[in-house]
């Protein structure tokens, strides 16, 4: 099946996931981890991305998939670390169909008591990494045509108290995230945002456990992410919105 956009011929659906290549950032645990193990089901080829040895080390046990998985250490706060592991994936497979720009960092404050530093990480994990991200795999990514995906949160459209850091790179990351959808659509790229609420990660110092069954699991971030990439061409769901189904009723 083919689908043509304004004399652009879009080759990525459903008919052939199998064999392509993703990249994930922040891909050791929780949201990137569920989703790497949903493509990897799917037989994407995946790359996942994170600043510690151990916790990519983990990954790759827990995903067991050593013919169709890499582990590449970048910190993408740091632009020469995102264009390596960019690098290192063209060299093993030859191409780039997907990249979720998952890292994501939260300090939560009133505003008279955030840092300074906190302020600057999340500005720059959140906000400046997913950039550095697409800035490194754009190239990639118009030879393949393929599909760009953001983490966003629903923290990117409702503010909170001791949210204004947070709340800051999230507001930044969906309003960026829909005005590239705008700039890569002519290049024949797809590109959406995710804005999950509550989800049984390990974000913010959480350790996941049975009291956090009733919130959204990185799994179904990971089957979400598939239905996205089998949507049909022509329709881009750019904005998703995702929460679970009852709140915590303690």
């Amino acid at each position: 099946m083919s689908t043509f956009i304004k004399g652009i011929k879009v080759k990525f659906n459903i008919e052939n996931m199998k064999g392509k290549v993703a990249y994930i950032t922040g891909g050791s645990k929780g949201i990137g981890l569920g989703v790497a193990a949903a493509l990897l089901k799917e037989g994407v080829k995946v790359a996942i991305s994170g600043r510690g040895t151990k916790s990519l080390e983990n990954a790759k046990q827990v995903l067991d998939a050593s013919e169709d998985l890499i582990c590449i250490q970048s910190d993408v706060t740091n632009f020469d670390n995102e264009k390596n592991a960019v690098a290192q994936i063209l060299e093993k497979w030859g191409t780039l169909d997907i990249v979720f720009a998952n890292a994501g960092v939260g300090h939560f404050a009133p505003v008279d008591e955030l840092s300074l530093s906190d302020w600057n990480i999340m500005v720059n994990t959140n906000l400046t990494g997913a950039f550095h991200t697409l800035k490194a795999s754009m190239e990639g990514l118009k030879v393949s045509q393929g599909y760009y995906i953001t983490l966003a949160s629903l923290a990117g459209t409702n503010f909170f108290a001791s949210g204004a850091g947070y709340n800051a790179t999230k507001f930044g990351v969906v309003g960026f995230t829909q005005a590239v959808m705008l700039d890569l659509r002519k290049h024949g790229i797809k590109v959406s945002t995710i804005m999950p609420g509550s989800v049984a990660t390990h974000f913010n110092g959480n350790e996941p456990n049975e009291k956090d069954a009733w919130k959204i699991q990185p799994e179904d971030i990971g089957e979400l992410v598939v239905d996205l990439l089998r949507m049909n061409p022509r329709t881009l769901p750019s904005k998703i919105e995702v929460r679970p189904t009852r709140p915590d009723l303690k």
